[in-house]
């Protein structure tokens, strides 16, 4: 559970702290500067994954910080995740490898498997032609060798639906500690969560204001009259009630910005409560997912046919 200094305690007995800072479209030249401001604001998780090309800047910058004794290494918490290319159980070690020496640290606090896709060794964007059959078990005993090698602190999952979650924790010798999904006011995976919770899981919400500035996703989480009209009585932005709704729910947020007000912005969700009026309201909101996954679909390759299978109907 969440506590007022703001950590949930995973089902490894480590304390991840319940906001992180995305990274995921902050552009290398920008993303630096952005964890820079972030950690001397008070965070102390930082969101990374070798799809975000962006783990060698975050690294010059991490290491700065060390030195400069702005932050110990112990007291950070630094999430990355294995890419789909990856996924053979042979090219795991060296997957983490890289990011360990991008990121310029002897181990990652969290490493997840990105999405339950897997792709040729090497291949560069999605082009279903790369797309192979998946072999889930496989991967995660090559995932629970690098938590007993200490390299990986606690080990975890991305973007499983209840079903896939499921499956995992019939065959995991060592339970995934996390489960990082698509979460927000407008998409609030209440399934997922009790399921979640019931196994003692964590849930980790990415995208918990809706990707605002994504140009290709069309976002209206934080324009939505409930948001709004929270926000208005509570004297805080949209941005803050939606964060603050996740705590409220139970699972950890990992809004993205390069913007300086706004990362600070984004932090300042502790000292203050949605009451219970007016968290009620959030049940109002329709429902509908954003990141569809709809690339590591396919006729012919890979292992699914269409979105409802990727999501085991969760959609």
């Amino acid at each position: 559970m969440a506590n007022e200094n703001g950590y949930f305690e995973l089902n490894t007995g480590a304390k991840m702290p319940s906001v992180g800072l995305g990274t995921w479209q902050a552009d290398p030249g920008v993303v630096g500067n952005a964890v820079d401001v972030a950690i001397k604001a008070g965070y102390r998780h930082i969101d990374c994954a070798r799809l975000y090309l962006n783990e060698k800047e975050i690294g010059f910058v991490l290491k700065k910080l060390f030195e400069d004794g702005v932050v110990k290494r112990e007291d950070l918490w630094i999430t990355s995740k294995l890419w789909c290319t990856d996924l053979a159980p042979k090219d795991v070690p060296e997957a983490l490898d890289n990011t360990l020496q991008d990121l310029q640290i002897d181990y990652v606090d969290l490493y997840l498997i990105h999405w339950p896709a897997r792709m040729k060794k090497g291949s560069v964007g999605f082009n279903p032609e790369n797309l192979l059959p998946l072999d889930i078990p496989s991967t995660w005993r090559a995932m629970e060798a690098l938590y007993d090698s200490g390299k990986a602190r606690a080990i975890g999952v991305c973007n499983f639906s209840t079903k896939k979650l499921g499956d995992l924790l019939e065959i995991a010798r060592v339970p995934p500690a996390v489960n990082q999904v698509e979460c927000h006011p407008s998409w609030q995976q209440q399934k997922l969560h009790a399921f979640c919770k019931s196994k003692g899981v964590h849930l980790s919400g990415y995208s918990p204001l809706g990707s605002p500035g994504t140009r290709w996703i069309k976002s209206d989480v934080l324009r939505h009259p409930v948001l709004k009209t929270v926000a208005e009585k509570l004297g805080k932005t949209p941005a803050q009630v939606a964060l603050r709704w996740g705590l409220q729910m139970g699972h950890s947020v990992l809004p993205k910005s390069t913007n300086e007000a706004r990362i600070k912005e984004n932090f300042d969700i502790f000292d203050w409560s949605i009451p219970e009026d007016l968290f009620v309201k959030f049940s109002e909101i329709e429902q509908a997912r954003l990141i569809r996954g709809t690339a590591y679909v396919h006729d012919t390759f890979g292992s699914y046919r269409s979105v409802e299978e990727l999501w085991d109907g969760e959609i």
